[in-house]
């Protein structure tokens, strides 16, 4: 620690070590580790002692009731809330002791339930935001206009280019954001998302407001995502079908506690789950 910053590089090549070591051993890499974690709002306790792991280009979902504590552990995630107690580790980073404004240079994306977007701007205007984290090149040199700007605002344009594309957005990309219908604006904020690189990408609710089709076609988008840009993502999700169709993990919340950690066969026939989400047990095989 140096004039009370928080030295990061050593904690980031540690791990990227204990990575590669991992993979050549067989071992699953956990990108992200959830320890203990602790949340209180007064006298309520949001989270109490959450413990799981997302694995590299792991699919998770994250299910529960309304107030289980899901938005609060993303919102921890994310840099929005400070946990009580516990640790959140991303790719060795200790989050707990990072600004939020750092998350998105280490590798997190994140989507909201409630799309936010800056509704005066077009799509591409709004796209290009998730990309200023990446420039390198620093007031001075944009001042001065050196070529290395020109050639991040290049790059820039070029990733932004192929996510009008592959989320069919070329049509609209012009468009102030403030006009479109919500599935669409839904996908204009997962491409900013999705430009600024992300190795895990939290998705809050990203089927809600979607008709039947459009939940198929997410699924299937998940899928293509997480293998095009090898992603983690962690998924909040309502939708009980989308969740056991793309996920390879599950976990379960109730009143802030986990209830289950598992494939999902195994956390659908959890009597604590079936009990607190999916109703009663004759029905958890519609679920």
């Amino acid at each position: 620690m140096r004039n009370g910053s928080v030295s990061l590089p050593a904690e980031k090549r540690d791990w990227e070590q204990g990575a590669r070591d991992a993979r050549t051993a067989g071992e699953v890499v956990p990108l992200l580790r959830v320890e203990d974690l602790v949340v209180r709002f007064g006298g309520v306790t949001a989270l109490n002692g959450v413990s799981f792991a997302v694995a590299e280009r792991q699919i998770c979902g994250l299910i529960g009731p309304n107030g289980s504590g899901k938005t609060t552990l993303f919102n921890c995630i994310s840099g929005i809330y400070r946990p009580h107690a516990g640790e959140i580790v991303f790719a060795g980073h200790n989050l707990a002791r990072l600004p939020r404004a750092r998350l998105a240079g280490l590798g997190i994306g994140r989507t909201f339930q409630n799309v936010a977007l800056f509704d005066s701007m077009s799509v591409r205007e709004n796209i290009l935001v998730g990309a200023h984290h990446l420039g390198r090149s620093g007031f001075i040199a944009n001042a001065l206009r050196l070529p290395v700007v020109a050639r991040e605002a290049r790059a820039a344009e070029a990733a932004m280019a192929d996510l009008l594309d592959l989320l069919d957005l070329g049509a609209v990309a012009d468009r102030v954001v403030a006009g479109l219908p919500f599935g669409t604006r839904k996908r204009v904020e997962l491409a900013r998302a999705l430009i600024g690189r992300p190795k895990l990408l939290l998705l809050d609710e990203p089927a809600g407001g979607l008709n039947h089709d459009e939940v198929a076609n997410l699924a299937d988008l998940l899928g293509m995502l997480q293998n095009r840009f090898a992603l983690a993502i962690l998924l909040v999700e309502h939708h009980m079908n989308l969740v056991m169709r793309v996920s390879a993990k599950v976990v379960a919340l109730e009143l802030g506690a986990k209830i289950a950690d598992g494939t999902p066969d195994e956390v659908r026939n959890e009597k604590r789950v079936i009990r607190a989400y999916l109703g009663e047990a004759s029905d958890a095989g519609a679920a």
